[in-house]
């Protein structure tokens, strides 16, 4: 009964390196919801997402960080191994082409949202080349059906004037993919800019970009954000404009993780990376004591109460999210020796992975951000 996505990620090989949480994590369940942190918040900067978080951090009603405990779990988490990922796209998608990879990324990053029905609970799940796929698999194997089928579901054009019979269609599954008349605004918006610009190419894009995230308003993440409106993950938090680029920053993650070894992606700021602010990274961050909810805001999370997009707890459950992996990372990296040093995206998926599969209630919110 989760409105979440979670095999966004295990539809990419390579996570078995991380090792399962400690069971003691669990006492989290029985602190109290309430309790502040006992330091004071240290403020993070180094990127825009991060920059734009203070006003919340500093000054939320019903989620904390607490520092303390951040530095009781780094003090073990620093010793585990925390690898790079090395992922590659199933179905032999992308093979010897680093366009097709990032067309292929990308036009999914779009749409990888929402794959449980609101009122029926139910996951979005198809049959393809012999096996049973579900959530953000089973996107994927749509796509990739698709595409068996001639259709060229990478171009722009396309995507620009693709109907709703067509995506009925291309997602034919077990339920109606969720969301999708937003689905198909966002393809119509993405494809319409794609066609316009980009001869209906994400890897044309990409190209014109500098390979950097941050570079005066023409990073790729800056780009992408301004250019595909899609993307512009903010909220307004008491007058203040707070940055999450979950989207934005997952797809560039993705192809720069597939693409880093054989030197056909290089990104100079990487390290500006954040967490991909979601329901499940919350969720290990809480049950590890990591963050804190005030008991009104814990009731609701575990009554499955929705909680509407860009309100005062939603914002601050995602802002919390990526300010305490953020300062994790801090911690962590204080305790390892100069070549062993992590990014964010990394402490991102020790908590997302084995957290997916949890029963523990997270945040209900229905949105095409994350």
């Amino acid at each position: 009964m989760k409105f979440m996505n979670p095999t966004r990620r295990d539809l990419l090989r390579g996570v078995s390196a991380f090792a399962a949480l400690p069971a003691f994590a669990d006492v989290a369940r029985s602190q109290s919801a309430t309790a502040a942190p006992s330091t004071a918040l240290p403020r993070l900067t180094g990127s825009p997402v991060l920059d734009s978080l203070p006003p919340v951090v500093e000054h939320s009603r019903d989620v904390h960080t607490n520092v303390d405990k951040v530095r009781e779990v780094a003090a073990w988490m620093a010793y585990e191994e925390l690898p790079m990922p090395d992922y590659q796209l199933p179905f032999g998608i992308g093979q010897g082409s680093a366009d097709e990879t990032m067309d292929f990324v990308m036009t999914a990053d779009c749409v990888d949202t929402a794959f449980t029905d609101f009122t029926t609970h139910t996951k979005f799940q198809v049959d393809y080349a012999g096996r049973h796929w579900s959530d953000s698999d089973a996107l994927f194997a749509c796509m990739k059906r698709a595409m068996d089928n001639g259709i060229p579901i990478l171009d722009g054009k396309f995507l620009a004037q693709v109907t709703r019979p067509e995506l009925e269609r291309i997602f034919a599954g077990n339920i109606e993919l969720p969301m999708l008349d937003e689905k198909m605004e966002v393809w119509h918006q993405v494809g319409s800019v794609l066609a316009a610009k980009y001869q209906g190419r994400f890897h044309n894009f990409i190209r014109s970009c500098p390979p950097r995230l941050y570079d005066n308003g023409n990073g790729l993440i800056e780009r992408l954000t301004k250019e595909f409106p899609r993307f512009n993950d903010v909220s307004q938090y008491d007058g203040h404009t707070i940055k999450f680029y979950k989207l934005p920053q997952l797809g560039v993650w993705f192809v720069y993780s597939m693409l880093r070894k054989s030197g056909q992606f290089a990104i100079e700021d990487i390290d500006k990376m954040t967490a991909f602010a979601d329901y499940i990274v919350p969720v290990g961050l809480r049950l590890m004591g990591i963050t804190s909810y005030s008991e009104k805001l814990e009731n609701a999370i575990n009554g499955y109460a929705m909680i509407p997009r860009d309100s005062a707890w939603e914002v601050e459950i995602r802002a919390h999210c990526i300010y305490a992996t953020a300062l994790l990372r801090e911690e962590i990296n204080k305790k390892r020796a100069p070549e062993n040093k992590i990014l964010i995206p990394q402490i991102d998926a020790r908590f997302w992975i084995p957290y997916h599969t949890t029963s523990w209630p997270h945040h209900l919110t229905k949105t095409i951000m994350y």
